[in-house]
């Protein structure tokens, strides 16, 4: 197929659906040198586990260490800044290496604990059932912009301690900050906008929580900047950083895996006959076959083989959890959506030292939204014109998803 030889990550048909340009490339070289963008693409399940199991190889810090303009192209009057955004990204948590990531994750991870996530369930649950509960009567909804963009702001703005009247501006900024992994030509204007707002809120916040600490995720990295693990930049980034990451991520999954839903009515059906008991094993194969991220970067730190391939010292990698996560050898019948899959070894929180500090939030929300929608709804129904995808080659974001539904 000619997308396949283009390498063009960007083409319309590979934002539509990854997963056939995916597994075209992962049986012709789960190892793939991209020449259109200058990476390698690693696409096979092992191939992937490998790399994110030898951190001392593949470095996170790619922001920091390569030297290339933006791809795809941006408008060149808006090429000054980029600068802007390599700095605003070279702070964040995800972009460390050991020693500095150890310490910084060490610090916020006591807040992220399975059993301190648990915690939260009954809130999630709450924020759920008050969504519905105003979205149920209209008989239509968006689910992107009304349930999945609605609900993560509120639940990470408390987590944050955010007051409530702001957590609208915020969820602003999150939109404007997710163009970071976006390809249109004039993603760096709202982009910054977005970081500027993001950084210009967190200071007055971080300033008060350094003084008068309470138990929320804000006054943990202002107390990490006293101690040293933080710069004053380093908790306003990653205050950030926390926002749109869980905003994004939250907002797939719900997409993604209610459209899996739709597109499968037996697997709907068969989550309604017991939603309390079925959640579980129902998220995790949402996250599995169509998910919140297709892909991150990594660079690597010397020269290495992988699948037969010789990686030189400072070349880029993009690993394709779309990819891996249908990977035949490890998913029987991969193309299928089936939740009751198990063993399901998917990639959707990555693995080694970088698994996502957020995995148990995700699946806590997951679980609470695909439960409650099916005890509430018998079908949903798409309406609207054909769906669009934003074009990601990091996310993989529905830019709506219009639904009616029977009760």
């Amino acid at each position: 197929m000619t997308v396949v030889d283009l390498d063009d990550l960007f083409a319309e048909e590979v934002i539509a659906d990854p997963y056939g340009y995916f597994a075209r490339l992962r049986e012709r070289s789960p190892v793939h040198w991209n020449e259109r963008f200058g990476l390698w693409i690693v696409s096979g399940h092992a191939e992937v586990v490998w790399l994110l199991r030898h951190h001392e190889l593949f470095s996170s810090a790619v922001i920091r260490t390569t030297s290339g303009p933006p791809y795809p192209p941006v408008d060149p009057e808006d090429l000054p800044l980029f600068d802007e955004i390599r700095s605003f990204r070279a702070d964040q948590l995800v972009e460390q290496d050991r020693p500095e990531h150890l310490r910084m994750r060490g610090l916020v991870h006591q807040y992220f604990t399975p059993q301190a996530i648990e915690g939260w369930r009954p809130f999630v649950r709450a924020a759920v059932a008050d969504l519905l509960d105003d979205i149920q009567p209209r008989g239509s909804m968006d689910v992107m912009t009304d349930l999945a963009a609605a609900l993560p702001v509120q639940i990470i703005g408390e987590m944050m301690g955010v007051p409530r009247e702001d957590r609208g501006h915020l969820r602003e900024m999150a939109d404007q900050i997710l163009y970071i992994n976006r390809g249109e030509p004039y993603r760096l204007r709202p982009l910054v906008e977005g970081v500027r707002g993001i950084l210009e809120y967190a200071e007055p916040l971080a300033r008060e929580r350094a003084e008068r600490p309470g138990d929320d995720l804000i006054s943990l990295l202002a107390q990490g900047e006293r101690a040293g693990v933080f710069t004053h930049n380093q908790v306003l980034v990653n205050t950030g950083l926390l926002l749109f990451a869980g905003h994004e991520t939250t907002m797939n999954l719900i997409c993604n895996g209610l459209l899996a839903f739709m597109r499968h009515p037996e697997q709907w059906r068969r989550l309604r006959l017991d939603p309390a008991e079925a959640a579980r094993l129902a998220t995790e194969e949402c996250l599995r076959f169509d998910p919140p991220v297709k892909s991150t970067q990594r660079v690597a730190t010397q020269d290495v083989e992988l699948g037969g391939r010789l990686i030189r010292a400072g070349d880029r990698i993009r690993w394709i959890i779309a990819a891996a996560n249908r990977d035949p050898a490890v998913f029987p019948d991969p193309d299928r959506f089936d939740i009751g899959r198990q063993p399901n070894p998917h990639l959707s929180f990555g693995a080694g030292i970088h698994y996502c500090l957020g995995v148990a939030l995700a699946r806590l929300e997951g679980q609470e939204v695909f439960r409650a929608l099916a005890e509430r709804f018998e079908a949903f129904e798409l309406t609207g014109a054909r769906l669009k995808y934003q074009p990601s080659v990091q996310f993989r974001s529905l830019e709506s998803l219009p639904v009616t539904w029977s009760a």
